[in-house]
């Protein structure tokens, strides 16, 4: 059986890849594909719990501590998710992957790159996504986005984190979607527009039709 492909949607905190991934998936099912989706942190029993414990506003978790939960969440998530499913010919996609730890943990942080991506090779079993998408998004459009968000729903402990850590982040992200194969979308366009751009995206690169 041929093997699946392996999507991830990256980008900042409010830039709308939750909503974009949602999307997708429902247009790759109108096109009778088998596709699951996920998220990191998260996607298992386990991983789900761990989300639990990260984004707590009341957890208090060093900077190392933080890194460890993740990639514990993530080779939960891709030894018991993702790569049964691709190898069961299905497509994955998944709301965040190994590119959030390197930018939340490694830039945000300060944990040095190279042990952030080490660990990310690890707990991946070192596997690739076949496409990654970032939603790039302007510092003043995010923070807006972010407090309007946090007036109605209340932000979690990773959104509480100060406007420099926010920041850093951004930065990171636009250093991080300049590497080879990243495709690189405009976060402040609608919606439509956006699920538009990302269906042209994936009929190119997959053949889609």
């Amino acid at each position: 059986m041929k093997r699946g492909l392996f999507i991830v949607f990256e980008g900042p905190d409010r830039s709308g890849k939750s909503t974009q991934a949602r999307l997708l998936v429902k247009w790759l099912k109108k096109k009778n594909k088998e596709v699951v989706l996920t998220r990191e942190p998260g996607g298992t029993r386990l991983s789900e719990k761990i989300r639990e414990i990260l984004l707590d506003p009341k957890s208090k978790i060093e900077p190392l501590t933080e890194l460890f939960l993740y990639e514990t969440s993530r080779i939960k998530h891709t030894l018991s998710i993702i790569k049964p499913a691709l190898k069961a010919g299905k497509i994955v996609v998944s709301d965040r992957f190994t590119m959030s730890t390197t930018a939340y943990q490694g830039h945000g942080r300060g944990i040095p790159i190279k042990t952030v991506e080490t660990l990310n090779k690890i707990a991946t079993d070192n596997l690739k996504p076949d496409l990654t998408i970032v939603f790039d998004i302007p510092d003043k459009v995010f923070n807006e986005r972010e407090r309007l968000a946090q007036k109605f729903f209340g932000p979690d402990r990773m959104e509480r984190a100060s406007s420099r850590f926010r920041q850093k982040v951004n930065k990171a992200y636009k250093s991080l979607s300049r590497r080879r194969g990243i495709e690189r979308i405009n976060a402040t366009k609608s919606i439509e527009e956006i699920h538009t751009e990302i269906q042209s995206i994936i009929s190119r690169k997959f053949g889609f039709r």
